[in-house]
């Protein structure tokens, strides 16, 4: 893979998003961090550099290209979109600004100007407000690449685990009718592929949580773990697949069973959250796989009410960058 750089977009400016960046530039060095640059916010981030009390001076660039020239001493931002950096008080002009910054941070990753994007916490509420039409930004970028929403999936990745939902913003008394062997089947091979490529995994193995307690416990309580989920891991297997299950939820991430996959898929969105938040909260990151472009995010929101505290701990945004980076890597490689 030729040399180039990620993109960054600013989130929500008066979140945690703009004090993160900075942060994560920083500790560019120490942390081993690939380049990037920013869509955006070079007034919001260096103001919220000064209130962190971090010394990042700021380039205003106008090619991605140009953020390798001065990476290593000034922090790149894409001349353009601005505002004032009002921690804690999200508006409307501060919810146009992150809509900007993550239009313009997307078509760099999907014009191959840049390596892939890593996303900064948006406010759904806030961009809803100014035209923003997707449950979140996961379906925004996948819809910018061409990539029908349920083929782009979410998957937590920390330093110890792995966790994918099957379902995700959805009430939970939706979800057993959700819960189809198409949708294990369509989900898990998105997954196994992704492990291997981008994460360099020769022979994903897939753990596929039940439903139900007890995995349904022959049907006494309730009827999808046998009928259901494990004919989908039957025929997982007979792809090639290295699948097993349904796992008991309760038992799945003890430190022994973590050690026998490299993935859980989970039927619903804290099945696979609370585990991964418990255990890499500080490192964990938000990888979209199924994409023809790399994306990552942070593992939390814009924490508005910490924002311009000095309180955000800058790990997960490190590790996204991280990680964006590495697959990148492995995807020139292949």
């Amino acid at each position: 893979m030729s040399e180039g750089a990620l993109v960054v977009s600013l989130g929500d400016p008066a979140g945690v998003g703009p004090e993160l960046i900075a942060a994560a530039w920083a500790a560019r060095e120490a942390k081993l961090l690939p380049p990037f640059v920013v869509a955006g916010g070079a007034e919001v981030i260096a103001a919220a550099a000064q209130m962190r009390g971090l010394s990042v001076p700021i380039r205003e660039v106008f090619h991605p290209a140009e953020a390798l020239e001065c990476f290593d001493f000034m922090l790149p931002v894409l001349a353009g979109a601005d505002g004032d950096y009002r921690p804690g008080s999200p508006d409307r002009t501060g919810a146009e600004l992150a809509l900007a910054s993550l239009t313009e941070a997307t078509e760099l990753a999907r014009s191959g100007d840049c390596w892939g994007i890593v996303t900064a916490p948006i406010a759904k509420s806030l961009l809803a407000e100014v035209g923003f039409a997707h449950p979140g930004q996961t379906e925004f970028v996948a819809a910018a690449c061409g990539i029908a929403a349920e083929d782009a999936v979410m998957m937590l990745a920390g330093p110890t685990l792995r966790t994918v939902p099957l379902t995700v913003h959805v009430a939970l008394s939706a979800v057993p009718a959700l819960i189809t062997a198409d949708l294990i089947l369509r989900k898990a091979r998105i997954v196994a592929r992704a492990l291997a490529q981008d994460f360099g995994i020769d022979r994903p193995r897939l753990a596929i949580a039940a439903l139900n307690p007890h995995a349904g416990e022959d049907g006494r309580m309730g009827h999808e773990d046998g009928a259901v989920i494990t004919p989908a891991i039957a025929a997982l297997r007979a792809e090639g697949i290295e699948a097993t299950g349904p796992h008991p939820a309760d038992a799945l991430f003890t430190p022994r069973s973590r050690a026998t996959f490299d993935a859980a898929l989970c039927m619903y969105h804290d099945q696979a959250l609370v585990p991964l938040k418990a255990l890499d909260f500080d490192e964990g990151v938000n990888v979209t796989l199924g994409l023809p472009i790399v994306r990552t995010s942070p593992d939390h929101g814009t924490a508005f009410g910490i924002a311009g505290k000095g309180l955000a701990d800058p790990g997960a945004t490190i590790a996204a960058i991280r990680m964006a980076g590495e697959i990148a890597v492995r995807r020139g490689q292949t």
